[in-house]
């Protein structure tokens, strides 16, 4: 119980950090919110690591998991978060999370293909229903943009829809290099990874700030947004650290199927902070539902999902493995 608390509180800070997000590029640039949310996760994953044996771990790792894990940190904190980024800034929240939930769909193909993990046919729903979402966005193109037009913003799809797909790219990929990095190690390992990776992604991120000559205009940015990309890398930080907890006192097959209900958050705070700068109608909010729902088909353990659903006598079908 206190383990799906956890990965509850998680999955709301994560939320809770893309609508605030949101509000910060609204006037601010990505680049600015990347060099403010990325350096800020480094001090605490330091305290997470002390208080974890992260230290401990890393002591003893030898060249691949450093080169695994700082992998993971460039693909998912740079790559990854600068697409979520400027897909959030260029479509809005809402109608960038079906094309972002495609990243689960390549953590799995990437899970059968290198770590010799198996796919059922609940695992097939789950894609189906992740696919759904981005076809109903793209088909409600023109409602969607007058929509936003009405709201004094206007979707820009092509570019959105892009970077969605590179955020999509950099969040379903990660888990495999951090999988390889970790290999047998346990939950020190995680944590002393997820330092590196965070710490990797910041040296990065502050050369590219200086490279394009943006010192200055971080320096100048105004307090409103400013404050809101402070509570944006908070949050997101809150929400890594409630998800390493979790995942040390409860199983996987808890922790993350209740991880995806993220994004039921993330419309939730976007509703309530966000109203008045992005598109809600029910198609909008039907494609993120379906695709709640298939990702929770893709990431829990299918056992454990027909049991809370009361689906046990299925599961000899729904659960024997395809491929």
């Amino acid at each position: 119980m206190f383990g799906a608390l956890l990965s509850l509180a998680s999955a709301a800070f994560f939320g809770l950090n893309n609508a605030t997000l949101r509000r910060g590029v609204i006037k601010g640039s990505v680049l600015q919110a990347m060099a403010i949310t990325v350096p800020f996760g480094v001090p605490m994953f330091v305290i997470l690591a002390a208080v974890m044996g992260g230290f401990e771990a890393i002591a003893d790792w030898g060249v691949a998991p450093w080169f695994w894990m700082i992998l993971a940190g460039l693909v998912h904190f740079v790559l990854g978060r600068y697409g979520n980024y400027k897909a959030t800034q260029l479509l809005g929240s809402t109608l960038s999370t079906p094309i972002q939930q495609l990243s689960i769909v390549l953590a799995l193909a990437l899970a059968v293909v290198f770590l010799g993990e198996t796919v059922n046919l609940m695992n097939l729903v789950g894609i189906a229903l992740v696919v759904v979402g981005p076809m109903i966005v793209a088909r409600r193109k023109k409602s969607a943009t007058a929509a936003g037009v009405s709201k004094g913003f206007t979707p820009h799809y092509g570019p959105g829809l892009f970077w969605g797909a590179v955020c999509a790219f950099g969040y379903g990929a990660s888990p495999l290099f951090v999988a390889l990095g970790i290999a047998d190690g346990g939950i020190s390992d995680s944590v002393g990874g997820l330092l590196v990776s965070y710490v990797a992604a910041t040296v990065v991120v502050i050369l590219w700030v200086i490279a394009a000559g943006e010192t200055g205009n971080i320096a100048d940015l105004d307090r409103g947004t400013r404050g809101w990309f402070l509570l944006s890398a908070l949050f997101v930080a809150l929400s890594q650290f409630f998800r390493y907890i979790a995942l040390a006192v409860a199983p996987v097959t808890v922790v993350v199927p209740i991880q995806r209900l993220s994004v039921v958050f993330r419309l939730i705070f976007n509703a309530i902070l966000n109203r008045e700068h992005e598109v809600f109608d029910r198609w909008v909010v039907g494609s993120i539902l379906l695709s709640v729902v298939g990702a929770i088909a893709l990431a829990g353990d299918t056992p454990t999902l027909l049991n809370w659903l009361g689906l046990e006598q299925y599961q000899s079908w729904l659960a024997r493995p395809l491929f």
